[in-house]
């Protein structure tokens, strides 16, 4: 974790279990409170579903020791705890063992609506419940895979690729448009924004995913969609490192937002 933060990770007992106090329990009930009102409609049925079988509740902080082994059953996928902040070929390295890594801290109560660090609510409620669906499961683990066997100066552009699917993405259902990416599921202020109509849809395209800045500290002015959980699966059929090399080679796209701001 990052020197600077007051946040410091939890080490796990004997028994692989974190303690939470009463007060974390808490947080933890009026996050998952206020998230789970706003979701339905909004988020893929599959996320839903996934909460369901990983049984998420508003009563306690859940344990990396519990949902590993469910996701375990479910698609073979896990989770492990860390540091909120990972250098990337550990990160890469996890997933590609299908390991999603778990921040083991919680946020206060002060920063209930936003927090820069990833904690353990953006991490378990918004990234675990997707884990529950294998070609979701699959298309993480071989992120990990591809993104270990590109050189370093590739990463910005992988990371490019996980923000503005695992983190950010939308997806087209037999309901309509909804949300998948665990940055929306657990982030009040930018579900409304994709649904607010200011917000662009893009149809997914890999080479201008590849080439599109973001910034963390602002709602998304763009999101990509795709069409199936499937064909976020086969993305990773393609020749990454060209595509990569190629996005380098035609520069960034100009940002749908204000660099300087």
């Amino acid at each position: 974790m990052a020197k600077d933060t007051a946040y410091r990770s939890k080490d796990a007992g004997p028994d692989g279990r974190y303690a939470y106090t009463p007060d974390e329990d808490a947080v933890w009930g009026e996050l998952f409170d206020r998230q789970m009102t706003t979701l339905p409609g909004r988020m893929t049925p599959d996320y839903l579903d996934g909460v369901k079988k990983l049984g998420l509740t508003n009563a306690r902080v859940p344990q990396v020791a519990d949902i590993d082994p469910r996701l375990a059953a479910l698609t073979g996928a896990g989770v492990e705890g860390v540091p909120a902040i990972i250098p990337p070929k550990q990160f890469f390295g996890l997933l590609a063992q299908r390991k999603f890594p778990i921040a083991t801290f919680l946020r206060r109560r002060e920063e209930m609506d936003y927090i820069e660090e990833p904690d353990l609510f953006h991490e378990v409620f918004g990234h675990c419940p997707l884990l529950t669906n294998r070609p979701y499961a699959d298309f993480v683990e071989r992120f990990g895979q591809t993104a270990l066997s590109l050189p370093r100066g590739m990463n910005w552009q992988m990371f490019r690729l996980f923000w503005f699917t695992v983190e950010f993405g939308m997806i087209r259902t037999d309901e309509g448009l909804r949300a998948y990416g665990a940055g929306l599921a657990s982030s009040p202020s930018e579900l409304e924004n994709a649904f607010s109509g200011r917000a662009e849809m893009r149809d997914f395209d890999l080479m201008e995913v590849l080439r599109t800045p973001y910034r963390i500290d602002i709602v998304q002015p763009v999101y990509f969609v795709i069409d199936s959980f499937e064909q976020l699966a086969g993305l990773l059929d393609a020749d990454i490192a060209g595509a990569v090399a190629r996005a380098k080679e035609l520069g960034d796209l100009p940002p749908a937002f204000d660099p300087a701001a």
